[in-house]
């Protein structure tokens, strides 16, 4: 039986240049049409992301002011088993809270815009938006969020898209945030705004 004969030039058949200019082509394509896609993807997760930081604040808030009431200003005799001392349950202008994580610091029953890192925090840490109970902005950062705080305001950030970096690497993004203003008077309920969307 006689083999065939394989001729050299066959053997060693490859791509063509027009062939690999196609495919190159069509990936281009693909990429054009697939990334617009996967950014939105991006900013929608981050929108996601912020109303649910927004649901757990006014969540905490809610708890947190439940809390104060049912103890009705009758303070702690032991310690709060998360840490922090004794809860003074107060309604005034400056009272603490105790929950399973901690004492919380308080304003008129509902929790405070207490400094970032501040012993005890306010409603950053009653939130839980970190894995820390009172994060520092750096160990907000690395939940994916930022928080900048001005008295009894504090605005609370996802962090990407439009951020700005500031001190060690510290990023905030007011432009996807939403703002938590304290209690400010007896009776009355802390103001959380709308979301902030345009740079998230």
């Amino acid at each position: 039986m006689n083999k065939p004969t394989v001729n050299m030039r066959d053997r060693m058949a490859g791509f063509t240049m027009i062939e690999l200019i196609v495919v190159i082509v069509i990936l281009g394509i693909l990429a054009a049409v697939a990334l617009p896609r996967f950014t939105s993807v991006q900013r929608d997760a981050r929108i996601a992301k912020l109303n649910g930081a927004r649901g757990a604040v006014q969540a905490a808030a809610g708890i947190i002011h439940g809390t104060s009431l049912a103890r009705a200003g009758v303070p702690d005799a032991a310690a709060c088993p998360g840490g922090g001392g004794t809860a003074n349950n107060s309604a005034a202008v400056a009272g603490t809270v105790c929950t399973e994580n901690g004492v919380v610091a308080t304003a008129f029953a509902y929790p405070s815009s207490a400094a970032l890192a501040a012993v005890p925090p306010g409603i950053i840490g009653a939130g839980g938006l970190s894995s820390v109970f009172s994060p520092s902005l750096l160990q907000l950062n690395a939940e994916g969020y930022g928080a900048t705080v001005a008295g009894a305001v504090t605005t609370v950030s996802v962090i990407g898209g439009v951020g700005t970096v500031g001190a060690a690497g510290a990023q905030t993004n007011a432009t996807c945030s939403f703002v938590y203003t304290q209690s400010a008077a007896a009776n009355a309920a802390p103001v959380i705004g709308a979301v902030t969307i345009g740079g998230c």
